[in-house]
């Protein structure tokens, strides 16, 4: 709803501005951010963060705008209705955050998207977008003194500080198989343990491990149990999740239904074999290389 409409430009005005000025602006977000981008030329730079600014500080929600938006929310949400990989990401990410927002899918349910009212979008907004919680990053033609003045014209007028963040939360999922019936024939799984954040002294060693478990591709342990010698699927992957106040090691495969059993059994086995025997010096080589690119 950022770009469609500010201060005194309705939505198709606000995408006239910005045509007008070859400018690329784009609003986006994920479990832990709003991230904004602005692509501009310099001779517009002036008139492009004035544009950026309205959309920041000003912005309309306009009630056919929030009507349009939650319809294409809507459609989306029901798409996920009929994709096993985002049901079963919707099963496990409460059995591993319970009732933490990483809990739940970020872009909501089709009841919350349909109970939204304007002033639920205003509040939250309000408490999400402040100068105490802004990172920027600027690459171009511009000094940092040129910076600085334009980001405090650009900032300035925001909120000096947002609601508080939600708490850290630890991955709480303990062992078990959770099975949801769905009309398909091919099944999806997540799967997942305990995880560590960039900061812990073991992240590297940790994500290097992953690498030769099921992070890179054909090249890993997964891959060629699950995939090569059993035919069992065309892809699974793990991946480390570094979220800002929850980690995790997760993981994902898809397979037909009637293989689903023995991909998990090999899973499972394979993950207790990397617990109990660790990497040998050869893979280990290999992911070094991998990840060097050397």
């Amino acid at each position: 709803l950022l770009e469609e409409g500010a201060a005194d430009m309705d939505s198709r005005a606000f995408a006239a501005a910005r045509e007008d000025l070859a400018a690329r602006i784009r609003f986006d977000s994920n479990d832990d951010m709003v991230s904004v981008s602005a692509e501009v030329l310099t001779e517009n730079r002036d008139a492009a963060m004035a544009l950026l600014r309205a959309a920041l500080v000003e912005p309309r929600f306009d009630d056919a705008a929030l009507e349009r938006v939650r319809a294409q929310v809507l459609a989306n949400l029901r798409n996920r209705t009929k994709d096993p990989n985002a049901l079963a990401a919707d099963v496990f990410s409460p059995i591993a955050y319970g009732d933490h927002p990483y809990g739940s899918y970020q872009g909501g349910t089709i009841e919350s998207v349909t109970a939204l009212t304007r002033d639920d979008i205003v509040t939250a907004f309000d408490n999400s977008i402040a100068r105490d919680r802004v990172y920027v990053s600027a690459v171009g033609d511009i000094t940092p003194e040129e910076l600085g003045a334009l980001l405090d014209d650009l900032l300035g007028d925001l909120p000096a500080t947002g609601a508080p963040m939600p708490p850290d939360v630890a991955f709480q999922a303990r062992g078990g198989l959770t099975v949801t019936p769905f009309p398909s024939p091919q099944s999806t799984a997540h799967f997942g343990h305990a995880g560590m954040g960039i900061d812990d002294p073991d992240f590297f060693a940790a994500y290097v491990v992953n690498t030769i478990f099921g992070g890179s591709g054909y090249h890993s342990r997964l891959t060629e149990e699950v995939r090569e010698k059993r035919g069992l699927t065309y892809g699974i992957q793990t991946y480390l999740l570094d979220y800002d106040h929850a980690e995790a090691l997760i993981g994902v495969v898809a397979t037909v239904n009637e293989r689903m059993a023995d991909t998990v059994r090999v899973v499972r086995d394979e993950w207790a074999r990397i617990a109990a025997e660790g990497v040998t010096a050869e893979e280990l080589d290999a992911a070094k290389t991998y990840l060097t690119g050397a």
